[in-house]
């Protein structure tokens, strides 16, 4: 079978899906708002490998379990809206800064090291349940049942990659050195209009789950 026509199409779908605001947005959004590049980079990266997880999910047969589980799809939609609405409330608390420009004598915000923001980008993106089902439609529409198992390996790389690449691409635009001098004056505002969204996020979740 050919391999192009089929994973063309897959790149564009997942291209339409990653670009769509969603957690993994407003978390890297945040991050790059509130703690800078490195920080930015690091969730991005954590978002990306957490694709692999929903990947692994959908070849395996898990996400089906989930699908066909609804008690399952609730825990993990609970679990995800509990640390979407955690990570809201922490963003809610932001402060304006006491100066634009710090000296060594002023006690910084505490920054999150690089494995704790990998960390937050890979439980964002990996509690969420509707990603897994997301992956498992593209699996089960859009691949041919004959596609050998070596292509949705690769399908399953490149969309891990691009994801992060995405999400890298937006944390290097969000921290240029322009933007960063105006984030340093009203970050803050887009910090808490994030815990917003962030709790906004949370509440769909739980919403959802319950109708389900």
């Amino acid at each position: 079978m050919s391999f192009w026509p089929e994973f063309l199409l897959i790149a564009a779908v997942h291209l339409m899906a990653v670009a769509s605001p969603g957690p993994d947005f407003a978390i890297v959004l945040r991050y790059a708002v509130r703690f800078g590049r490195r920080q930015a980079l690091a969730a991005s990266i954590g978002i990306g490998v957490a694709i692999l997880l929903h990947v692994t999910w959908s070849l395996v047969g898990i996400a089906v379990l989930i699908q066909t589980t609804p008690w399952l799809f609730k825990v993990l939609s609970v679990c995800a809206a509990i640390y979407l609405a955690y990570i809201g409330v922490m963003a809610l608390k932001s402060s304006a800064p006491t100066r634009v420009q710090t000296n060594t004598a002023d006690t910084p915000a505490p920054i999150p090291s690089i494995k704790k923001a990998f960390i937050a980008g890979f439980i964002t993106n990996g509690l969420n349940p509707k990603a897994t089902l997301f992956f498992l439609s593209l699996f089960a529409v859009i691949i041919s049942p004959l596609t050998p198992l070596s292509y949705k390996v690769i399908y399953g790389v490149y969309m891990a990659f691009a994801t992060a690449a995405w999400f890298c691409m937006l944390s290097l635009l969000l921290t240029h050195e322009k933007v960063t001098r105006f984030l340093l004056q009203k970050g803050y505002w887009f910090d808490r209009v994030m815990g917003l969204v962030l709790l906004a996020l949370a509440v769909h979740l739980i919403i959802s789950s319950v109708n389900s």
